[in-house]
């Protein structure tokens, strides 16, 4: 498989669960790979492991000056950014009267402000290259409806979608498609995560709401990381040119636009 022959990926929060599947995904298909994460020594490691394609950089989404840095440092170590995937974020969730300033301000600093200006400064990049590129943003079938303890991800994750759609028509004159995936309930160390908050929440036993979550996809499991590289792979290529502000459901059947 060389279907990325040659392209140089930029992956935010690459050193673990999906960022990291997308890493080696891309890896196994010719590309090059900066796995960028807030968390330097794991993404060293994971790096490592995945082999000479792979070399790891910090990432702190929520910082610019470590996000022009970044870019800068992977576009001079590969002489330019081919795609990026916007994949970090992070989860909370609380009822409405109990959702603090403190977690709704990280979220969307992480989630929204972090995906927009990453997105930002390598799409500069892009157009001073002159080579266009592809830019995929990572959604979520939260960005799809509201849910009740999980309001302000919800948000951020519809926030992302309406991103995508006005920087992909945009960015589209300077051939940079940008387009995103929506997950649905990917297993993995992150649903561990949310398994535990949904337990203290709804007062519910340890992996509990793992398995109703899982039960109620239509395919009949949870996803895991490896099923959303497909279509990572696809939005990176050529046959996605005409493709343009599009969020993918990539989820078992549980949403339906």
């Amino acid at each position: 498989m060389s279907r990325l022959a040659g392209k140089t990926a930029l992956i935010t929060g690459a050193a673990r669960g999906i960022g990291k599947a997308f890493a080696e995904r891309y890896v196994a298909e010719g590309a090059t790979v900066a796995i960028a994460d807030i968390d330097l020594e794991r993404a060293t490691a994971t790096a490592s492991r995945i082999g000479d394609q792979a070399f790891a950089v910090h990432l702190d989404v929520s910082d610019q000056a470590s996000i022009d840095a970044a870019v800068r440092t992977v576009a001079e170590r590969t002489g330019g950014i081919d795609i990026l995937i916007n994949n970090a974020a992070l989860f909370d969730l609380a009822p409405i009267v109990e959702i603090t300033r403190a977690s709704f301000d990280r979220l969307f600093a992480i989630n929204v402000a972090g995906t927009l200006f990453t997105l930002q400064a390598v799409a500069k990049s892009m157009i001073a290259r002159g080579k266009g590129g592809k830019i995929i943003n990572m959604a979520s079938q939260a960005g799809r409806r509201g849910e009740a303890l999980v309001g302000v991800y919800c948000a951020t994750k519809a926030a992302v979608i309406s991103l995508t759609q006005s920087a992909g028509l945009d960015l589209i004159k300077h051939g940079i498609n940008v387009n995103a995936i929506a997950p649905g309930v990917v297993d993995g160390e992150h649903w561990d995560h949310v398994d535990a908050l949904f337990a203290r929440h709804e007062n519910l036993a340890p992996g509990d709401k793992k398995r109703l979550v899982g039960a109620a996809v239509p395919f009949g499991r949870m996803g895991t990381a490896e099923d959303l590289t497909g279509m990572a792979v696809f939005l990176a290529t050529k046959d996605a040119d005409y493709i343009v502000a599009q969020t993918y459901n990539v989820d078992g059947g549980n949403w339906m636009n």
